[in-house]
């Protein structure tokens, strides 16, 4: 029976459940698809990152290397590329949206919830994991080598985007909750103190001891000697293992405000 025959039988039309996994897809490729509208976002996270690496390499890479026997581009590539993950989001994105009313539409669809904020994670770990290849293909050109050869590498950029993905939930959790660009756009400041916090620069012996005890209960610390391990070490496990358990650690703190904040947008609804 066709459509024009049902309505005139007067049977109503009802759509087919799309399913959680349509939704998501759905979800995440618009936001996948808006990427090329925000370069202006993504070109500083690339940028930024490789020059402070330029900038390192040619200040400290003779003192450092003489200091440890190291190669100081592959104990400074983690860093750039945790910058470059650290903080990139579709969140402002996600703002446009609340303040355009599109946000208030889809809530008028029977799309489930939780993709609203799982597609564009979602779409984030893809971004983010897409990001590292040009990071570690100039590294690559400076001369780095990966201890831990082709399996490394995917293990290093799976461990890079969930990093990435652990971030994304605390500003996805200050635009839901204020719908404000300005305090999302600052939500970087969130990820930039505590990464130098670390051993970023140099290797935990020689920090002072105030820095070190900071840089001790920092996660960022992990997650950088866990990649450090993979170009540097070989299969350092107990480094792997200390990099995921600080993801997890993060990710639990910032994904369940983020989804605090998008249930209780919701009911206000």
């Amino acid at each position: 029976m066709s459509s024009v025959d049902a309505v005139a039988s007067g049977r109503s039309i009802r759509g087919r459940e799309a399913g959680f996994f349509a939704d998501l897809r759905s979800i995440a490729g618009r936001a996948l698809r808006l990427v090329p509208r925000d370069k202006e976002a993504l070109i500083p996270a690339l940028v930024i990152p490789v020059f402070f690496f330029a900038v390192n390499i040619g200040q400290l890479q003779n003192v450092f290397e003489k200091q440890t026997g190291i190669d100081y581009k592959a104990f400074l590539l983690p860093l750039s590329i945790i910058t470059t993950v650290s903080g990139v989001t579709r969140a402002s994105a996600l703002v446009t949206d609340i303040q355009g009313g599109y946000f208030d539409r889809l809530l008028l669809t029977p799309v489930r919830r939780i993709t609203l904020l799982l597609g564009l994670m979602v779409a984030d770990l893809l971004l983010v994991a897409a990001l590292c290849v040009p990071v570690l293909a100039l590294g690559f050109i400076v001369g780095v080598r990966c201890a831990t050869g082709a399996p490394g590498l995917l293990v290093f950029i799976v461990i890079a985007a969930l990093w990435g993905l652990a971030c994304t939930g605390f500003p996805y959790a200050l635009a839901l909750k204020t719908g404000n660009p300005a305090v999302v756009n600052s939500s970087f400041l969130l990820f930039f103190p505590f990464t130098f916090l670390t051993t970023a620069l140099v290797p935990e012996q020689a920090l002072t001891p105030w820095f070190r005890a900071i840089a001790k209960v920092n996660p960022v610390t992990y997650i950088l000697a866990g990649l450090r391990s993979l170009l540097v070490v070989g299969w350092a496990w107990g480094d792997l293992a200390q990099a995921m358990l600080a993801i997890l650690i993060v990710a639990v703190v910032s994904i369940t405000l983020a989804f605090k904040a998008l249930n209780g947008r919701v009911k206000r609804k």
